[in-house]
């Protein structure tokens, strides 16, 4: 039973800290902020930073928010296809949205009971499995990022509807393969700090159980 409950609890963890670190991504407008000028976007798309941070800004306010039932870009034309696309985004956000809560307060109510019957291990076990995702995922991104990123479409998508038309889908411009990279990135650092964390605490934890037993 304390096996059961500990994987249990390894399971709720991994998914908190990793619905946590795609929301605070997703949230995170700076980053994309920043490379509109890292990456050049002005100058290869011939828009102008205001018209980039406002259609940008609408696409995440769609993703973010389930109030906001329809995508209308203030500036950009947008397919069928496309609108289709960024319907099964917005899904599968809404998604993380929800897990966060449920997740974290299972983990965090678990956790609690655990601690008060001296269990400590699942915080070594959660703490091992967020960051081997990070470390197998950042050495693929390493090796190949064009193979990782086509490889996760074609995983979550049944269909080619990512593959946008710049003449009739002009957002595609303003939303380079660098910039998913880096937002890749920053989940990864995410979730590698949150392992951090949960180790940290699972150590403090051992040392002030030895510091008792003494």
């Amino acid at each position: 039973m304390r096996k059961l409950r500990e994987a249990g609890l390894i399971l709720c963890g991994v998914l908190f800290f990793l619905t946590l670190s795609v929301t605070v991504t997703l949230a995170f407008r700076p980053l994309y902020y920043l490379d509109i000028d890292l990456l050049k976007i002005e100058e290869d798309t011939g828009f102008s930073g205001q018209e980039i941070r406002e259609n940008y800004d609408t696409l995440i306010d769609y993703n973010l928010y389930p109030w906001e039932k329809k995508l209308t870009f203030p500036t950009f034309p947008m397919s069928e296809e496309a609108e289709i696309h960024f319907a099964e985004v917005k899904v599968i956000f809404q998604r993380f949205l929800f897990l966060l809560p449920v997740t974290g307060l299972l983990f965090l109510i678990g956790g609690g009971i655990c601690i008060r019957r001296g269990e400590y291990r699942f915080l070594k076990g959660t703490a091992v499995c967020s960051i081997l995702v990070p470390l197998i995922l950042a050495a693929l991104i390493a090796v190949n990022w064009e193979w990782v990123f086509v490889t996760f479409h074609e995983l979550v998508f049944q269909n080619d509807y990512w593959l946008f038309d710049p003449s009739t889908d002009p957002v595609i411009l303003i939303l380079p393969d660098a910039f998913f990279m880096h937002c890749a990135l920053m989940i990864l650092l995410l979730l590698a700090a949150c392992s951090f964390v949960c180790l940290r605490v699972y150590h403090r934890r051992q040392m002030i159980v030895k510091k008792e037993a003494v």
